[in-house]
């Protein structure tokens, strides 16, 4: 049996998935030593972030797939950052498929004839992490997320709730936007 080649691209999305997930790792610390009164200086932070657009830049995919993603009010550059290298699957995959995939979708605790309460669980946590912020700043400023989200609240929807179905669509909308456009001739 042959291993298989890999492509420049496939290089190219391992190469940004570790400076993503080391800069997600030195962000952590930083708050952690911040929180305990620690002074740690945010240039290695800052320096990390610039390398990590500088990557994203160099690259026409990943550059194109960004400026994407970062048009949708609420999706920044670092947003988009973790979206390119933890989730090189977006723009490949259904609603459904993408939203089990992050760990957004609602998966029901249902036994026999009791019905539990619909829960998120699994998929790609640091993923999550990363859309939760961005849903929050989606739910106030952008105004599609954000009629959404009032629906649900006006409907009695806890916050939490209202806002990980705020989550579930802005992922759905990320994705259909990295999706190959159709253009028949």
């Amino acid at each position: 049996m042959q291993p298989g080649t890999i492509s420049a691209s496939q290089l190219e999305q391992e190469h940004l998935r570790e400076l993503e997930s080391q800069r997600r790792h030195l962000t952590h610390l930083l708050v952690m030593e911040q929180n305990r009164a620690a002074r740690m200086s945010d240039l290695w932070v800052c320096k990390l972030n610039r390398r990590l657009i500088t990557q994203i830049k160099a690259s026409r995919e990943l550059s194109s797939k960004a400026e994407k993603l970062t048009a949708i009010s609420g999706v920044g550059a670092r947003t988009a950052a973790l979206l390119l290298a933890q989730m090189p699957e977006l723009g490949q995959l259904n609603r459904r498929e993408v939203a089990a995939l992050v760990g957004v979708a609602p998966f029901n605790r249902d036994s026999g004839r009791m019905r539990g309460k619909r829960a998120i669980y699994g998929g790609r946590r640091s993923v999550r992490h990363g859309l939760y912020m961005a849903a929050l700043v989606a739910a106030r400023h952008n105004p599609i997320l954000r009629a959404f989200y009032l629906r649900l609240r006006a409907a009695g929807k806890p916050a939490k709730v209202a806002l990980t179905a705020t989550m579930r669509k802005l992922l759905i909308v990320l994705n259909s936007s990295l999706k190959p456009d159709l253009t028949y001739a």
